[in-house]
């Protein structure tokens, strides 16, 4: 008789923490189905027509923007270019964010104000960042220019110039997020017990020492995840290029989304617009996955 009580009790208690979690989780889930799920497959069904966006008419099409898609040398050019900005982008940002982080975090309460300082491009938004940098980099009376005027050369034209473009922007996508990756290796180190570090200068260890052989080997994990959020968000930038370069010139800074975004907005193509929306949908799982799998089976190793 205790015992059947005993299990009632139970599932009693466990009804109750489950109604209690799906009360806490409708909201998230509501908003997932609205503005996540929902977009996604209507994405893939306005794909599948010929439709200006605008009229009540439109005309259903099956899969043929989807073969338009596979032979769009456009479309592959500018996944090239955000492949490019990705490979760069983790080459550059998760090593000088690992740099900074390591210098503020020997250097404690003294360094607060550079925290501060190098923080700032992480508060400004990409619209403004990239209307400042188009100024900074112009062919006249630009940075780049007048230092190259004042050692007695000519103008240089950065984002004019088909073979820099992309670099350029390149490098102002990493001055933006490097503060982020800055702070997120911050608080990785921060995970680290100081008996550790104290340990190590015990034994004779050196700073120098103890970052290689110590402190970074401990961080690994937050190095894997910061590597496929610098990856996922590389695939997917748009504001701060279209501001810059809107492209070009040419297709040399030309983006997946930058072409998803004319296609449908510009040239009142929705419907393969939408298909490619849907291809950098895919592309961008396959390759997410793809470093996932590939980071999880090193670790294995």
């Amino acid at each position: 008789m205790g015992s059947t009580q005993t299990v009632s009790l139970y599932k009693r208690r466990q009804n109750s923490i489950n109604r209690a979690a799906f009360t806490f989780l409708l909201p998230v889930i509501i908003l997932l189905l609205v503005f996540i799920f929902y977009p996604i497959i209507d994405t893939f069904i306005i794909s599948s027509y010929k439709w200006n966006g605008i009229s009540a008419s439109r005309q259903h099409i099956g899969f043929a923007n989807w073969g338009t898609l596979i032979h769009d040398g456009h479309f592959w050019i500018a996944f090239k270019n955000n492949i490019i900005i990705m490979v760069l982008s983790i080459l550059i940002q998760i090593p000088i964010g690992i740099a900074l982080a390591v210098f503020l975090d020997f250097g404690g309460h003294k360094f607060t104000v550079y925290k501060i300082l190098w923080f700032v491009p992480m508060l400004m938004s990409s619209v403004a960042i990239g209307f400042l940098f188009t100024y900074a980099l112009a062919t006249n009376n630009g940075i780049i220019s007048t230092i190259s005027n004042w050692l007695g050369g000519k103008n240089i034209d950065l984002l004019g110039n088909p073979a820099t473009a992309l670099y350029a922007i390149i490098g102002v996508l990493c001055w933006q997020f490097t503060p982020f990756y800055m702070v997120y290796f911050m608080a990785a180190f921060s995970g680290i017990p100081e008996e550790l570090f104290e340990a190590a200068v015990i034994d004779g260890a050196t700073r120098n020492q103890y970052f290689w052989k110590v402190a970074l080997p401990m961080i690994t994990n937050a190095v894997k995840t910061a590597a496929i959020l610098s990856m996922v968000g590389s695939l997917k930038y748009f504001d701060l290029v279209y501001v810059m370069t809107g492209g070009g010139p040419g297709t040399s800074t030309e983006l997946m989304a930058t072409y998803m975004y004319k296609l449908s907005f510009k040239t009142f193509n929705m419907g393969y617009g939408s298909a490619v929306a849907g291809g950098m949908f895919i592309l961008i799982t396959l390759v997410a996955l793809s470093t996932m799998r590939l980071l999880k089976n090193r670790q294995e190793e």
